[in-house]
C-alpha cells in the first residue's frame, strides 16, 4: 500500500528539500552521486549497491484496496511552492486499461520513454506498455539534450510509438534526415495545444496514426484523446473510460453545444486531493451537481462541445500556463520574485 514520489534531481535543493518535507517520506531510493544532496529523516538506498538487491522481500505486504495511494506528483502552485497531487491506484489501473483499448501495444511494439520520471505522463511510457508485453526504450541524459543523438537512437532501436509535445516533435522535425518517422507506428501528442501546421505536417511525412491528448495531472495523466486525421475537426476529443467531461458556466451549468465554459472532469480518474492542503483540495475538486455524492475537478481550461461530439480545447480562464508541456502557475514565479527583497511588484508573463 506504498506510495511513492518522483522527485527530479536536477530540480533546485530549495525544492526537493519542500518535496521530502511536505510528503513526509520515509523512505528514499537514489543513487550514491546523489545522496550527499538529499537528506531525508528517514531510511536512505542507494540503488548503486548491489547488496540492497539481496534482501528478502517475503514480508513485503501486498496492495489490495484500490483506493490505497500510488504516488503523489508534485505541480507548480500559486502560491510559491509546489503541490502535491494524490493519485490512488483505482485511477492508475483504469488508465492503463483504458490507453490499452485504444492505442495498439501488441506483438512485442516499443515505445520511447523520453519523459523525466517526476511528470505524469511518464506513465503512459512505463505502465502501459509494461502491462501489455510492449518493450519501454529509455533515454539518457545525451539524448534529451542532443536532438540528433535522440534521432539516431530513435531509428536503431527500432521504435514504433512516441509520446511527445508538439514543442519537441516540431524540433525534431527540423533534422535533415526524417528516416526516423518512418518507422513510427502510433504518435502521441499532448501536454500544449496542439498546431494545425504541424498536424498538416506530420500527416504529409509519415503513415502513423497521431492522436492528441489531453488532460491534467489531478485526473490521471490523460482524460481525453482523439485520432486525427485532418486538421479542421482537430479537437481533444472525447472522455476515456470512465471518465465524464462536463463543459460549464461560472454557476456549474451545462453550458450548450458550442457555448465556451470551464472544462470539469468527474469520473475514476479523479486524484485523492492535495497533500496538507484541505482548502485547495475544497477549491478544486468540487461536487458534481450531475452526479450526487461523486466530486468533479476544474481544470480553468475554457473548452466547449462541438457538434460531432468532440470537445474543442480554447485556452485557460486563470494565469496558468504550460511550456513544453509543463504546467507553470506565474504566481509562483512572482512570489518567488517577491521573496528575493529585490523588487516590491512583480509580474510575469508568457511570451
Amino acid at each position: 500500500g506504498g506510495a511513492y514520489v518522483p522527485i527530479d534531481p536536477s530540480y533546485p535543493e530549495d525544492r526537493i528539500r519542500y518535496m521530502l518535507q511536505d510528503s513526509g517520506a520515509k523512505l528514499l531510493l537514489t543513487e550514491r552521486q546523489l545522496r550527499e544532496r538529499i537528506s531525508i529523516e528517514g531510511e536512505s538506498i542507494d540503488l548503486d549497491d548491489s547488496q540492497s538487491y539481496d534482501e528478502d522481500g517475503s514480508s513485503l505486504e501486498s496492495v489490495t484496496k484500490a483506493s490505497h495511494l500510488s504516488y503523489v506528483i508534485y505541480t507548480s502552485g500559486s502560491t510559491g511552492q509546489p503541490k502535491g497531487v494524490m493519485i490512488e491506484h483505482r485511477s492508475v489501473v483504469n488508465f492503463v486499461q483504458a490507453m490499452a483499448d485504444r492505442i495498439d501495444f501488441s506483438g512485442g511494439k516499443s515505445i520511447l520513454s523520453t519523459t523525466t520520471f517526476s511528470f505524469d505522463i511518464f506513465g503512459l511510457e512505463t505502465f502501459v506498455p509494461l502491462t501489455q508485453g510492449a518493450k519501454v526504450v529509455l533515454t539518457s541524459n545525451e539524448h534529451q539534450d542532443n536532438p540528433n543523438a535522440l534521432l539516431e537512437f530513435i531509428a536503431k532501436q527500432q521504435v514504433d510509438i512516441v509520446q511527445m509535445t508538439p514543442s519537441r516533435m516540431q524540433l525534431l522535425r527540423q533534422a535533415t534526415d526524417n528516416a526516423w518517422m518512418q518507422q513510427l507506428q502510433a504518435v502521441l501528442i499532448g501536454g500544449e495545444a496542439f498546431p494545425e501546421a504541424l498536424l498538416e505536417g506530420l500527416q504529409k511525412e509519415i503513415a502513423a496514426r497521431l492522436y492528441n491528448m489531453y488532460g491534467p495531472t489531478e485526473t490521471t495523466i490523460w482524460s481525453s484523446m482523439k485520432e486525427v486525421t485532418d486538421a479542421k475537426t482537430l479537437s481533444i476529443g472525447q472522455p476515456i473510460a470512465n471518465t465524464l467531461i462536463y463543459i460549464v458556466d461560472m454557476n456549474h451549468q451545462l453550458q450548450p453545444v458550442g457555448v465556451a465554459g470551464e472544462l470539469c472532469i468527474g469520473g475514476t480518474g479523479l486524484a485523492r486531493g492535495y497533500l496538507n492542503r484541505p482548502e485547495l483540495t475544497t477549491e478544486k475538486f468540487v461536487a458534481n451537481p450531475f452526479a450526487p455524492g461523486e466530486r468533479m475537478y476544474r481544470t480553468g481550461d475554457l473548452a466547449r462541445w462541438l457538434p460531432d461530439g468532440n470537445i474543442e480545447y480554447l485556452g485557460r480562464i486563470d494565469h496558468q500556463v504550460k511550456i513544453r508541456g509543463y504546467r507553470i502557475e506565474l504566481g509562483e514565479i512572482e512570489a518567488q520574485l517577491l521573496q528575493t527583497g529585490l523588487a516590491q511588484e512583480a509580474v510575469v508573463i508568457a511570451r
